[in-house]
């Protein structure tokens, strides 16, 4: 193992939770007021009930496009966030006709029972609350997305080998996820994934992250931490359709346009439209096979920053 891969396989359980509980310092907002504020039209999701296996309460919001969709995204969100703090990915996504559904997870800051669930019980939790969901959709299949903790959920449901939770039996994946997208997944942390968990990834995927996306207790904190988020993509064996999307001087939270919106910011508005144009083209080519789709994100390619869009 390599000297980084020492330092990631450091971060102790003590230390992601710690991590995670930082990404979980988010003050509320009305729903209403915080869709104003960004100004985006899909401000009214349709919400409802799913049950656990224990009888627990998921509820789910559900985003769907005017007219057919034309597939369906599973979408998990960061610690200590919400779904509707996503808005910024999901109207792009909506407007290209895509259904999207996002549980409030536990350890969500708005989740009314979240003190009932500490520490890794959120681990649990999540992969419960996306396999009730895509009981929920039947055997159609679906693009699994997330953001950060919600990140290494979308990969673990495409087949990487994450540490399953305490009363969870593997595998842990879901035959029918048809590809990836995963926002700033944390590093390799022993209590919940390593390198060569992150390594079985076995659908097509897109990993970004930024190059000031650092988080104490996720990444490692030198200034080139940032690297950390991108060994889904890294050790994932080539081919197969891998992306890693690396734009320079973004952050964990897009300057607080996604997941936290009470960051100091500013917004980094281009940044999370570039991403989500990104992964629109992702998810028409590798989910829906669409050769323009495909042929749009060839042309992206480039180990040049302030985009740099890498493929294997």
């Amino acid at each position: 193992m390599n000297s980084r891969g020492k330092k990631l396989s450091a971060i102790t359980r003590r230390h992601v939770l710690a991590g995670f509980a930082g990404t979980a310092a988010i003050s509320g907002m009305p729903q209403l007021a915080r869709a104003n504020r960004l100004g985006h039209g899909i401000t009214n999701p349709v919400v409802f009930i799913l049950k656990a296996p224990d009888e627990r309460e998921i509820t789910i919001s559900e985003w769907a496009p005017a007219g057919r969709a034309v597939g369906t995204i599973l979408f998990s969100h960061g610690a200590g966030s919400a779904p509707d703090k996503y808005l910024r990915f999901f109207e792009p996504w909506v407007d290209a006709g895509w259904r999207i559904l996002a549980p409030l997870h536990v350890d969500s800051r708005e989740h009314p029972e979240g003190d009932k669930y500490p520490g890794l019980e959120s681990w649990r939790t999540r992969l419960e609350d996306m396999k009730a969901l895509s009981h929920h959709i039947g055997e159609q299949p679906y693009v699994a997305a997330g953001h950060s903790y919600g990140g290494l959920v979308a990969l673990t449901l495409g087949g990487s080998a994450a540490i399953p939770p305490e009363g969870v039996s593997p595998p842990l994946g879901d035959p029918k996820v048809s590809a990836v997208v995963a926002f700033s997944p944390p590093a390799p942390i022993p209590v919940l994934v390593t390198e060569e968990g992150y390594a079985t990834l076995s659908v097509p995927a897109l990993v970004q992250t930024g190059t000031l996306d650092i988080v104490p207790g996720i990444t490692d904190t030198e200034a080139d931490g940032w690297k950390g988020h991108l060994v889904p993509y890294t050790a994932a064996a080539a081919g197969n359709h891998r992306y890693g999307l690396v734009l320079e001087g973004v952050d964990h939270y897009f300057g607080g346009a996604i997941c936290d919106l009470d960051r100091p910011g500013p917004p980094q508005i281009e940044q999370v439209e570039t991403a989500a144009a990104i992964s629109t083209e992702f998810l028409f080519a590798q989910a829906l096979d669409k050769a323009s789709a495909q042929a749009a994100l060839d042309a992206r390619i480039s180990d040049d920053l302030p985009v740099r869009l890498m493929t294997k």
